[in-house]
């Protein structure tokens, strides 16, 4: 069993943290992306990753890179699909998969430059 110490003295169990870790992000949304292991879209699969917590750090409880195959690479938020590489023509432009999660957790939330039209 791991321990981690607290600022007061005492310890605390590795699993008592991922249980608060857990708690912490229960209101918070998850995106799932899932990728084809077949066609090697893990890189990109984590790029996008890295896009959406660098752009949605305090509003996303997390997001998880799911291995899959035949081709998929899909992208849901809370169960709810905001992209499919077949249905939507290609792999999303990191600006519009952005627009899409803010769509879905805070519609009122300006992006800055990636909203403003070209």
């Amino acid at each position: 069993m791991s321990l981690w110490a607290s600022e007061k003295g005492g310890y605390y169990s590795g699993a008592f943290l991922s249980r608060a870790f857990e708690i912490m992000s229960i209101n918070k949304p998850e995106i799932v992306i899932t990728y084809c292991t077949q066609c090697q879209w893990l890189l990109r699969a984590a790029w996008l990753a890295q896009e959406l917590l660098s752009t949605f750090a305090e509003d996303l409880g997390r997001v998880v890179l799911e291995p899959g195959t035949g081709g998929v690479f899909r992208i849901t938020c809370d169960g709810v699909q905001i992209w499919e590489r077949k249905a939507d023509g290609g792999f999303p432009e990191a600006k519009v998969l952005k627009q899409r999660v803010r769509d879905q957790i805070d519609p009122q939330r300006d992006l800055g430059h990636n909203d403003r039209a070209q």
